[in-house]
């Protein structure tokens, strides 16, 4: 004898207070229930039951659901259904089907109280894409004793607004009812984890005012009170104990473990600070770029099919094609940051950023070393101002054997304006000119420049011992030399050369000028060096230097044909 109509004024209120809508009085109660309880309910037009009595159990292969919110639902042998004998009348904590809902029509309902695993209920939700309130308060775990608390309540607001009938009685199956979780409180421990020295009795009454029961030092534990654990029951006790006594009564102390240390950073921490700082100094402005990029990145930068680091680690859950795999190479990152400046006619930028990549593990893991890369593009850049910058990074880190070897195979780059940084015969970094087809699929016209260099490389070569040189007792001489060679030749070559025609008198090499113009041949530049010479024991002649020099330029002469401008 049930009477669908509007719920009560105060009901319908509340209802709307709490973000929900009105319906009927049936299903308003349902909800009302489970904002009073946090116990989810549903209600089913008992004469569209079939058999009259209602079946748990998964969904068979191929079969579908339409819920109330009109959509129809494939549903998988994975999810729990709420069945008749015949077809699912709802999906298990989720939402109820249309071929039972209440309607003005209904005259019998069947009330629907139930404790579902909340893993289950979470991945159904989820796979169909359709989170309700009863699904976010059943993954989060119910307690099982609120199931008939519920349904009595529902039933006593039935009568209380004169809704229809109760009917005596209640199906309630509960097979293995869980006993409740009993340990004993050890004061001592507490104590120990918050550093206090609250007496037992104090503890004990906190408890019972949190509704634990407890006998003496035994605490049976609330079956509600499902995030207590019983592997760590007195850590649990400990923070239920501190939140009521207060922790501004807790007196604040220094850790008494003898073997703690005073903070700071690791090496290889304090070392990527004193990088960046240098960064900062050259004028570079640090960074931050996703780990993830799209596959579409390798080709903007002209990676080869066959290149290792197309083998990405994919991300199984993407947020879209552009973020579906973790980045093997830091330079697509730094150059859409580049494009992007540009696009915003920002006429001068300079960026660097400390950044891991993901190479990929026989083991399906990744190795994930730490990438330093620069960025550059402006009037004031050129292939020479990011080597400076490069030469200041090893400087900072007391690197005195970087060379720098020409690179002409780097798709990515200009095959006359990139270097490889190598020390030690092992090829840390690469820098110099982006490719001009690379900067156009950027959509940038100028000129871009880059650096990729190996961090964890850079810091174990790194000299961590300081040595101290005394200030030289003898006056040094200086010499300029201007040779014109080859255009092809690079300057680090001929400094090779330089310093093993030098000797002992050779103190350092320094090249301040290239010039290509009038006066120079087609195909050929100048390259002027400053020479600094200085004898150990004695004040240098000039006819020592001169000598020195000559045999300097008789050796670039043999070696590479340069002649003396």
């Amino acid at each position: 004898n049930i009477k669908i109509e509007p719920s009560p004024k105060w009901m319908r209120e509340r209802i709307a207070a709490m973000g929900m809508r009105p319906i009927n009085n049936i299903v308003d109660i349902t909800n009302y229930v489970m904002m009073e309880y946090g116990q989810p309910m549903h209600a089913f037009d008992f004469s569209c039951v079939d058999g009259g009595h209602i079946i748990v159990r998964t969904a068979r292969e191929g079969e579908t659901c339409r819920t109330l919110d009109g959509n129809e639902r494939r549903v998988t042998p994975s999810m729990l259904c709420i069945c008749d004998e015949h077809k699912p009348v709802g999906l298990a904590g989720v939402m109820g089907g249309e071929n039972s809902e209440i309607t003005e029509d209904t005259k019998m309902v069947l009330f629907e109280s139930a404790n579902f695993n909340g893993t289950s209920i979470r991945r159904t939700a989820a796979a169909l894409n359709m989170r309700t309130d009863a699904s976010a308060h059943y993954e989060k775990g119910l307690d099982p004793y609120l199931t008939k608390l519920a349904v009595d309540r529902a039933c006593e607001l039935v009568e209380l607004l004169g809704a229809g009938e109760v009917i005596d009685g209640v199906v309630d199956v509960f097979p293995n009812p869980p006993e409740p979780l009993v340990r004993e409180l050890d004061v001592d421990r507490v104590n120990w984890i918050l550093g206090t020295d609250i007496d037992g009795e104090t503890m004990r009454d906190i408890l019972r005012r949190l509704d634990f029961g407890v006998e003496g030092n035994t605490v049976t534990v609330p079956t509600w009170r499902l995030d207590i654990d019983p592997k760590y029951t007195q850590n649990d006790f400990a923070e239920e104990i501190a939140r009521i006594y207060g922790f501004n009564n807790i007196p604040s102390t220094m850790m008494e473990d003898s073997g703690t240390k005073s903070g700071g950073f690791t090496p290889e921490q304090s070392a990527e600070r004193e990088l960046g700082a240098v960064c900062r100094a050259c004028g570079y402005d640090g960074i931050i770029t996703y780990s993830f990029y799209s596959p579409a990145g390798w080709d903007m930068i002209r990676l080869p099919g066959d290149d290792p680091r197309r083998d990405a680690i994919r991300i199984l859950n993407p947020l879209g094609e552009d973020t579906s795999c973790m980045r093997t190479t830091t330079l697509p990152s730094m150059l859409e940051v580049l494009a992007r400046n540009w696009n915003y006619r920002n006429k001068s930028v300079k960026l660097y950023e400390f950044a891991k990549v993901y190479k990929k593990r026989a083991d399906g893991l990744a190795d994930e070393p730490k990438v330093l890369t620069l960025g550059a593009y402006g009037e004031d850049m050129d292939f020479y101002a990011l080597k400076g910058a490069v030469e200041e990074l090893c400087d900072a880190l007391r690197i005195t054997k970087a060379e720098y070897v020409p690179v002409k195979d780097n798709p990515s780059y200009h095959p006359g304006r990139c270097a490889a940084l190598v020390i030690k015969g092992k090829k840390l970094g690469v820098f110099g000119q982006i490719h001009p087809l690379v900067a156009k699929n950027y959509g940038v016209a100028d000129a871009l420049y880059a650096a990729e260099l190996d961090f964890p490389g850079l810091f174990a070569e790194r000299e961590t011992e300081i040595y101290y040189t005394p200030l030289p007792r003898y006056p040094a001489v200086t010499r300029d030399i201007s040779v014109v060679c080859d255009d092809a030749l690079t300057a680090g070559e001929m400094e090779k050369c330089i310093r093993r025609a030098g000797g002992g008198y050779l103190k350092a090499v320094e090249v301040f000028d290239v010039y290509k113009g009038s006066n120079i041949p087609e195909g050929k530049k100048s390259v002027s060096f400053a020479l600094t010479l200085r004898a150990d024991d004695q004040t240098l002649t000039d006819a020592h230097a001169d000598e020195a020099v000559q045999s300097i330029l008789a050796a670039l002469e043999s070696e590479f044909g340069v002649k003396l401008r």
